[in-house]
């Protein structure tokens, strides 16, 4: 059926989340040319419609068809909850650049609302279980069906298609890709999940380690968690998100907000289905189970390519766990992984030559799409000749190198490297002498002035956190700092960093923080620069189970360990290796009470306390290195970048 009547463009949801503050959950994409815009309106043709699902929901989708029928095409998918626009019969969408080479090689890109957002039929639900099989009747249905049936749609319906199709996205997008393989149709040949929302307690957008990421949650559901204006009509009648005033100022602003539970009584109003939501499910129970997809990534028949970013702020998670459990529960599918230093969906438009306190001398976001993410789709979609690569691309940072393994995290070639706290805040190599399980260093942690996570005032999260300089922490009480002697020779890591705490507090419970740094050697351009290379949040709570919280009995030794995510570095020599340890990361973690209460989000004012933290010298962090170094990449030249 074709769509028609639809008079208004998703730009103005654009400029009024923009205004909100509550940018979307998606790559910051690179505006088009007018020569690109040209092209593909002389080139392509668009036609709209609404494609039935096996219940009967109607999904709107926009289908744009090469003009030229002299051959067969396959169908390049992306499915969004943040609008298709225009909706207007004669405006068309443009690729963004990263996409152009696939337009004039012949493609048929097709765009879809999915199930309850904008134009499609049904009620929206963020990160829908993935529970149904797509032979499981009308009743039985979920992301991966609704594909099934998009797919089964197009290849029947659409003139002059191959038969095959592929489906790709980023963020939310690239959940729906990565959920569109469960079961795969037949016809859908190749899925490049990138950025994939994955796991919301574990990592990922929500929580990291079951605690809140507060600066990103509050403001995005503020404006993208609202409901219809009319439940169940289709259209751009959302309602408004209430006003919030940061005045470019986050760390004063949620400061001043006080406990989680001032968010819904002076914003939210019960009004963001998600929100209410996540404060009924504090632990990681059924709710959370069936919508963390790696676990549910069962019968993929196409091939994948899993994109991550090393300085993803909003989905680092995600590509690591898809990936690998691609892996496990699909054993001989084609499954790649590629790591590169990008932001959340960097590498889709832009050279990203540079980052934050970083120049890589290499066009990452130009060579990946060259190299990988076309030839990718052509040698499945077209066979085309070219798709040659290992199981994992990954570009190591430190050394600004792209390498290839045949397994990730490598396994061959890599020695555990165990680092621990020493008197005098010295870091030393290798497992704790039995003295220092009663040797130990302190530091008050006061919910009232929690530990900055970037040194300068911001209203929205700052990407650069993930490669900043942390010598703005070190300088506080309430944050330890070890560092290492200059090292002797490089020192690579490559896989997932390991910390393992011995702690005791005067609370009942604590979260902590630990960063690795790389700090920047005397004589250097940057001498004393301390760059984070990796950092992550445990809240105690959930350190023996996620779904079953425990507190600390205070004065007691307690064991806390977590992984920090994969990292591919290099600590060149005359470098120093440092490790922070602190209790607060505010505000882009929510502020731990530090006294045991059921529900964070429902926590009192009055419930949090100061609390003193031991720190014991028995503690290690245990990197990954990697004592073989593979050989890197071959870079053409004309990928050369900014390295000064």
């Amino acid at each position: 059926m074709l769509a028609s009547g639809i008079k208004r463009s998703s730009l103005f949801l654009l400029l009024a989340l923009l205004c909100l503050g509550t940018a979307p959950r998606m790559a910051a994409a690179q505006p088009p040319s007018m020569a690109d815009t040209t092209y593909f309106r002389e080139h392509y043709t668009r036609s709209s419609f609404y494609i039935p699902m096996r219940d009967g929901i109607r999904l709107y989708t926009t289908v744009y068809s090469p003009k030229d029928q002299s051959q067969k095409y396959p169908f390049i998918l992306n499915r969004t909850g943040y609008s298709i626009g225009p909706y207007e019969p004669g405006d068309f969408w443009t690729p963004r650049p990263g996409l152009m080479p696939m337009v004039k090689d012949g493609y048929i890109f097709v765009m879809q609302d999915v199930r309850g957002r904008y134009y499609s039929e049904g009620e929206y639900e963020d990160v829908r279980p993935v529970t149904a099989n797509p032979k499981a009747g009308k009743l039985s249905t979920d992301e991966s069906t609704d594909t099934y049936d998009t797919v089964d749609w197009l290849v029947k319906s659409i003139p002059n298609n191959n038969g095959r199709a592929g489906i790709w996205g980023i963020s939310y997008p690239g959940y729906y890709a990565g959920a569109a393989g469960v079961n795969t149709h037949p016809a859908l040949k190749a899925i490049s999940p990138q950025a994939p929302v994955s796991d919301w307690f574990i990592g990922d957008d929500d929580h990291h380690n079951g605690a809140l990421l507060l600066l990103d949650f509050v403001r995005f559901f503020n404006g993208f968690g609202r409901a219809r204006k009319e439940k169940g009509v289709p259209g751009m009648n959302y309602l408004p998100g209430a006003p919030m005033e940061v005045n470019n100022d986050a760390y004063k602003f949620y400061l001043d907000l006080g406990p989680l539970k001032n968010v819904d009584a002076r914003y939210y109003h019960g009004e963001v289905k998600h929100w209410n939501d996540v404060q009924n499910h504090p632990n990681y129970d059924a709710w959370w189970k069936e919508r963390a997809l790696p676990a549910h990534l069962k019968g993929i028949k196409a091939a994948c390519l899993v994109v991550g970013g090393w300085y993803d702020a909003e989905d680092m998670y995600g590509p690591l766990a898809d990936f690998a459990a691609i892996d496990k529960l699909n054993p001989g599918v084609d499954n790649f992984l590629v790591e590169g230093p990008w932001t959340h969906g960097g590498w889709s438009g832009g050279d990203f030559d540079k980052f934050g306190n970083e120049n890589f001398g290499v066009k990452t976001g130009l060579w990946y799409r060259d190299n990988i993410f076309k030839p990718f789709f052509d040698f499945y979609l077209k066979d085309k000749a070219g798709w040659t690569k290992p199981k994992a691309t990954v570009f190591t940072t430190g050394i600004n190198q792209f390498w290839q393994f045949n397994e990730w995290p490598p396994k061959q070639n890599v020695t555990p490297l165990v680092i621990a706290p020493a008197a005098n805040h010295a870091l030393k190599m290798g497992v704790p002498a039995a003295a220092a399980a009663t040797e130990f260093d302190t530091y008050v942690s006061d919910p009232a002035n929690p530990v900055p996570y970037i040194e300068q005032t911001q209203g929205g999260r700052r990407n650069e956190y993930l490669n900043d300089d942390q010598r703005f922490a070190a300088t506080r009480p309430d944050v330890l700092t070890y560092q290492t002697e200059p090292l002797a020779e490089d020192i690579t890591i490559a896989g997932p960093i390991r910390a393992d705490l011995k702690i005791a507090t005067t609370g009942t419970d604590a979260d902590f923080i630990v960063k690795v740094i790389d700090v920047q050697p005397e004589g250097a351009p940057d001498a004393g620069l301390q760059r984070l290379v990796r950092a992550e949040v445990m809240r105690s709570r959930f350190r023996e189970s996620y779904s079953n919280p425990k507190g600390i009995t205070p004065g007691k030794v307690t064991s806390v360990g977590f992984d920090l995510r994969d990292v591919s570095h290099t600590f060149l020599k005359g470098h120093r290796i440092m490790v922070q340890i602190q209790s607060s990361w505010f505000p882009l973690v929510d502020r731990n009470p530090q006294t045991f209460v059921p529900n964070i989000y429902k926590a009192d004012a009055s419930d949090f306390k100061k609390a003193t933290m031991q720190i014991y010298h028995s503690s290690k962090i245990t990197l990954p290195r990697l004592t073989k170094l593979p050989t890197p990449v071959a870079v053409d030249p004309k990928y050369n970048g900014t390295m000064n």
